[in-house]
């Protein structure tokens, strides 16, 4: 049975959810923030990039069985960042496309909590249980030491650096688990 929509899961702190059409203006204003977007691409992103961005999100687990979620505070319900899995075909060597790639991504307010770190390794979880033993990718900003020392606290070794999309990159791979 092949999934099609995000299964919620829960955490201590954190709800992990589907993501819903009354996502998009709070994920938008979380995106214009410039601690949110100084680590890809250096500007707010625009609300047509943000809704692209989330019907990919959606369309995903569709397409794979597998994507992002909806990262919500359990203590107030409110809509705090993303964590998941997906594919994105990047413009980069080396290409993955194939292969999920992980990313996060969590508003300033949501900074040094831990709640990235908590999100990812529920979603690490629901994929090793779900999904056939495979590598995971993922691209970060040499200069953004949080998600790289978060990346690797998650298993993730660096791979490669690279160019994408103008800007220097490390590329980091998480070896298929079992």
């Amino acid at each position: 049975m092949s999934i099609r929509s995000a299964p919620r899961l829960e955490s201590e702190r954190l709800v992990l959810r589907e993501w819903r059409k009354e996502d998009f203006r709070p994920w938008l204003a979380i995106c214009a923030e410039p601690e949110v977007t100084r680590h890809f691409g250096g500007t707010p992103m625009s609300a047509e990039d943000v809704f692209r961005r989330l019907t990919a999100a959606v369309g995903g687990w569709v397409w794979n069985g597998f994507g992002t979620w909806a990262v919500e505070r359990r203590s107030d319900g409110k809509l705090i960042g993303n964590a998941g899995i997906f594919t994105a075909w990047r413009d980069l060597e080396p290409e993955f496309g194939e292969q999920p790639e992980m990313g996060w991504i969590f508003a300033t307010e949501a900074h040094g909590q831990g709640f990235a770190s908590e999100a990812c390794r529920v979603v690490l979880d629901w994929a090793e249980a779900h999904l056939a033993p495979t590598p995971i990718w993922a691209i970060i900003a040499p200069e953004n030491d949080p998600s790289l020392k978060l990346a690797e606290r998650l298993g993730f070794e660096r791979h490669s650096e690279t160019r994408y999309k103008d800007e220097p990159t490390i590329v980091l791979r998480r070896p298929a688990w079992g």
